[in-house]
């Protein structure tokens, strides 16, 4: 335990998500021996992601005016649409390169231990998108656990009835990954996704 500025900057550091306690303390001390303008640099950072970001109108992304680029792009196609539950999550796969589509993002995943189910996720506004009609392929990009499978086969079950193509993201083995080192589910989806070559 230290006392006054340095104890209250280890204790917010701790609140981030993934910042433990010890961590919490190297940063701090970091920031303690930093000089003054990279301290001032940071400060700035977090000042103006505050009062500049915000999130997409449209597909819920994180955005500096009322829609993201990709929202803008007129170039993307309307016909296809990604769904995923963070905005990490497109920047992942916007880096592929692959796809060309819209993306929506949740915000989240269906989590019932955690108290979060469909009605405090962004379902509603899919809905609402998927309406319109434009949409011919509903692309379901949540992470390969238990609550992204639960968020993937509630949409799945909730978007059937308006005749939309709905896709789930292949799952299975790494590159360069030994199937020794696989496990069953992995393995499993491997096999249930193999395609012709």
């Amino acid at each position: 335990m230290y006392e006054g500025a340095i104890q209250d900057l280890i204790d917010e550091l701790g609140r981030l998500p993934g910042v433990g306690p010890k961590s919490a303390q190297r940063i701090a001390f970091y920031v303690l021996s930093a000089d003054p303008a990279d301290v001032n640099r940071l400060s700035t950072a977090l000042r103006k992601v505050k009062e500049l970001v915000r999130f997409c109108t449209t597909c819920f992304n994180v955005a500096e005016s009322e829609q993201c680029r990709i929202c803008r792009d007129p170039r993307r196609t309307n016909e296809v649409l990604c769904v995923v539950e963070e905005p990490k999550d497109v920047v992942a796969i916007e880096r592929t390169g692959e796809f060309r589509g819209r993306y929506h993002v949740l915000g989240g995943a269906i989590n019932p231990l955690e108290g979060i189910g469909p009605d405090n996720l962004r379902i509603r506004e899919l809905l609402q998108r998927l309406g319109t009609g434009e949409v011919k392929e509903l692309i379901l990009a949540t992470d390969p656990n238990t609550e992204g499978e639960a968020t993937a086969t509630y949409l799945a079950i909730m978007v059937k009835p308006m005749g939309i193509s709905v896709t789930r993201l292949a799952s299975g083995l790494p590159v360069g990954g030994d199937l020794e080192y696989a496990d069953e589910i992995t393995l499993g989806r491997a096999f249930e996704g193999r395609r012709a070559v």
